[in-house]
């Protein structure tokens, strides 16, 4: 799995929802699908990813999937699809003749915009030129490369199926198959990475002139093996350095952060994850998918799906683990742990579009963030100062109630 599939929101208790205003207009939908199989588990994942018997029951999960997303349509009647994602696991196990299958029962069930962003992860241990020319003729238009580096030794550190040659391979057959709108997720921050570790590693990426690149910090995640058994990581003056030189380096060669750890050439971010951060909605499907639906009336529910992969493919066992409702309380929250990601933020006017409350239920919170310099002080907006970008999560306890 990559860094970019990031919807797995923070689920809060509470008592249920106040009234709130009708939404004028609901936001757009986008679909996230969750193959949980992959090779071999990395040690510093804590993706619901599970390692992949030698055949994958290809033809159940698809059926599973679709009966899984008949049971949320009641929810997205008259909507379109702005976006789909492949994430998991490694949703590139899959052949083309599954995904295609899989596809076609989607847009029968949906109607897909005419500009549908559909985005499948691979990682380069998985690549075949025979099979990504045909996942390109399905209609597939965007694919997000978990390389995470180029270098052997720290790749092995990692876990990684791949080399650094073949992750170099896996781009430039991303194009030969016709992708020309691709993710190279890439990580910094790594068990003994030097300033120049990671740099070569970033110069090795921007070399290959992928549209978007993700690349973001190694953290140690609970219920991960590097969490019982930590690495030895650089210090934190290098990884300042690390931070501050990359960044330098991306911007000389076009890219522009957009996202905390998210940077595209012009015209090129990713719409489906911008769909997450500016509070639009999403349905999941697939073992342990979340999602996140609005309704005309200003009710807001999020959803999450059963883990194992063993039980959603149980007829017996519902597809749906649990769902909840976001109180008034909790909106603020909500709506700016995603959109204060964002370098530009978002509109202020987003804020009572998206989520049916008044700009005024943010004034104390909104104000305690700008006289601390973590938000910036423009009415027309809600965005975070680089102050507050460094130490978003200080910014975000401003909106706790």
């Amino acid at each position: 799995m990559t860094r970019e599939s990031t919807a797995s929101p923070l689920i809060f208790g509470g008592d249920a929802p106040s009234p709130r205003a009708a939404l004028p207009v609901l936001p757009p939908l986008a679909l996230y699908i969750h193959i949980p199989w992959c090779v071999r588990k990395c040690p510093y994942c804590d993706f619901n990813s599970h390692t992949a018997s030698p055949v994958l029951p290809e033809e159940e999960y698809v059926d599973a999937l679709l009966a899984d997303l008949d049971q949320d349509l009641h929810a997205v009647y008259g909507r379109e699809l702005s976006s789909i994602f492949f994430g998991g696991g490694t949703p590139s196990l899959f052949s083309a003749t599954a995904l295609g299958r899989l596809l076609k029962g989607v847009e029968q069930r949906i109607p897909f915009a005419s500009d549908i962003e559909i985005t499948l992860e691979a990682n380069p241990g998985t690549f075949e030129q025979d099979k990504f020319v045909a996942y390109r003729k399905l209609g597939i238009n965007r694919l997000s490369i978990g390389i995470q580096s180029f270098q052997q030794e720290k790749l092995e550190a990692l876990g990684r199926i791949h080399n650094g040659d073949e992750a170099v391979r896996a781009a430039g057959m991303a194009r030969q198959a016709g992708f020309d709108n691709f993710n190279l997720d890439l990580m910094h921050g790594l068990p003994n990475q030097s300033l120049d570790d990671a740099l070569a590693d970033l110069r090795t990426a921007i070399a290959l002139k992928p549209t978007h690149l993700s690349w973001y910090q190694l953290t140690l995640e609970p219920n991960t093996v590097f969490w019982n058994q930590p690495p030895t990581l650089p210090e934190d003056d290098t990884l300042w350095d690390i931070q501050e030189a990359g960044q330098a380096l991306l911007a000389e060669h076009g890219y522009a952060q957009y996202e905390v750890s998210a940077y595209a050439l012009p015209g090129r971010p990713a719409r489906h994850n911008l769909n997450y951060w500016s509070f639009g909605d999403f349905i999941g499907i697939g073992a342990g998918a979340h999602g996140k639906l609005s309704h005309p009336d200003g009710r807001i529910v999020r959803t999450w799906k059963t883990r194992l992969p063993k039980d959603y493919l149980n007829p017996a066992k519902r597809f749906q683990a649990g769902e909840k409702a976001l109180g008034n309380d909790e909106m603020p929250f909500e709506f700016l742990m995603n959109a204060l990601r964002l370098t530009e933020g978002v509109e202020s006017r987003l804020y009572p579009e998206r989520t049916g409350m008044t700009l005024e239920s943010l004034a104390e919170g909104r104000r305690e963030a700008e006289q601390s310099g973590l938000l910036q002080v423009e009415p027309s907006r809600l965005v975070a100062t680089e102050r507050g970008q460094l130490f978003l999560n200080d910014l975000l306890q401003k909106f706790l109630t």
